[in-house]
């Protein structure tokens, strides 16, 4: 058999351009990307194939401390990163010291699978700092293999690819050829609208927020959804809608534009907004949104 599949699975701390990397690598935008940190909730798979293998990438939500139940969900995607990985990658930056959580640590530097680990965004150094962050990390995490990139501008990222394809053990392909993703189309649809809420809103909105898109009707020429935004407080819908709607508005026409290249066809969107209290910590909520899936 000369074919080969595996799981590729990326973690680090908030921020450091797993997202980036993964879209890069599919050649589609699976992840959303932002500025602000813990943007990735899920864990998401993108799937990349070639005619003699098949790579599963797991985007996994940054590293952090939980404080409240729906931070704890998404720290278990990360720990199951860790059960089903044939490679992992751990992605760092430029400046960046140590891991945020010492177990996590613990679990890459004793890793029996390849550990690739990835310094991202060095477009932002110069090679004195380079040198003594690769001689830093190759101390700390001696069982990788170290590669500088930059995601973003596409540096060494092809060498990584390729080096990851080497290290995928001999199998038949998980999914079918023609597969992108195991999220159905209304994740994206609800990332979408979350992406700009998180690139429009400030302080706690983005993270008091959850999307549920209830409708979704494909016709030959568009798709029609209907998505409603969940908050926890009845001032945070205010803060949503805006003066006159305006601000709920902006949101409609940008996801709107994003999906229709998504999708390669016409979308109608509507959007509303309800008040959730404290969807955040509550378990049967949480579990309606795919998160506390044990």
């Amino acid at each position: 058999m000369n074919h080969k599949a595996g799981f590729v699975n990326i973690i680090g701390n908030p921020n450091v351009g797993k997202s980036t990397l993964m879209n890069a690598f599919v050649g589609e935008k699976l992840s959303i990307i932002t500025s602000k940190a813990q943007t990735t909730r899920h864990r998401i798979l993108g799937i990349v194939n070639g005619d003699e293998f098949q790579m599963i990438l797991s985007d996994t939500p940054g590293i952090i401390k939980p404080a409240y139940e729906l931070q704890e969900s998404m720290m278990d995607f990360v720990k199951s990163a860790f059960d089903d990985a044939d490679v992992l990658i751990y992605m760092v930056e430029i400046g960046e010291q140590e891991l945020k959580d010492e177990a996590f640590f613990r679990k890459i530097t004793n890793s029996k699978i390849p550990v690739l680990l990835l310094l991202n965004k060095i477009d932002k150094s110069d090679q004195q700092q380079l040198e003594t962050q690769v001689q830093l990390w190759s101390e700390k995490v001696p069982n990788a293999e170290i590669y500088p990139i930059s995601a973003l501008e596409g540096f060494n990222v092809k060498e990584v690819f390729s080096r990851i394809i080497e290290l995928l053990p001999e199998s038949p392909p998980y999914y079918p050829k023609d597969q992108l993703t195991d999220k159905p189309e209304r994740f994206f649809v609800n990332e979408t609208i979350r992406e700009k809420i998180l690139l429009h809103y400030k302080k706690e909105i983005p993270y008091a927020v959850e999307i549920d898109t209830e409708e979704f009707f494909e016709e030959e020429e568009i798709i029609r959804m209907r998505s409603v935004i969940m908050v926890e407080r009845d001032t945070q819908k205010g803060i949503i809608i805006g003066h006159k709607g305006t601000a709920l508005k902006r949101v409609g026409v940008e996801a709107r534009k994003d999906l229709e290249k998504f999708f390669g066809k016409q979308v109608h969107l509507e959007l509303y907004v309800k008040v959730n209290k404290n969807w955040r910590s509550d378990q049967k909520q949480l579990k309606r949104f795919g998160y506390n899936q044990k």
